[in-house]
């Protein structure tokens, strides 16, 4: 048996094929959205993931207004910002958040599933979102993906 034959190949840049996706966000629970999204944007949907490559799929969400939250969390869940002086802990609410900027309270929940070094900032800036149904990368082309059918 010739084991030279059986090599693990590494993806690399050379290698992967970066392909657009399209998500519409429209009556999707937050949190399952984001963790289908965060293995998109990894990765880990391809046959030849590597963990230290950026080997996913940028993404596109619309409708970010639009996306469900389950139970109370809509004002019971309290998120803080600390600007790193003392008492300067700012507490808002989620539907605050979402009143504010519905685009950001998406991409916050995206970005906390991500790996928390330079991969995991790489990886976020192949994230689009946009709190309406219209976006700005039809020339990119991507392709419509149902989000329902990962979940």
């Amino acid at each position: 048996m010739n084991t030279l034959s059986y090599k693990t190949v590494s993806a690399n840049k050379e290698t992967i094929k970066k392909e657009w996706v399209l998500v519409d966000a429209q009556d999707v629970v937050l949190g399952r959205l984001a963790s289908a999204v965060a293995k998109i944007l990894r990765g880990k949907n391809k046959p030849n993931f590597t963990p230290h490559v950026d080997c996913g799929d940028n993404v596109i969400i619309i409708n970010a207004d639009k996306v469900k939250l389950t139970g109370d969390k809509l004002n019971s869940r309290v998120l803080f910002t600390y600007s790193g002086y003392p008492g300067g802990r700012h507490d808002k609410t989620v539907a605050e958040l979402l009143a504010k900027n519905p685009a950001r309270m998406v991409e916050r929940t995206i970005k906390g599933m991500l790996p928390k070094n330079r991969l995991g900032a790489q990886l976020f800036r192949n994230l689009k979102v946009y709190a309406g149904a219209e976006h700005n990368q039809e020339a990119q082309q991507p392709k419509k993906l149902d989000i329902n059918a990962i979940i």
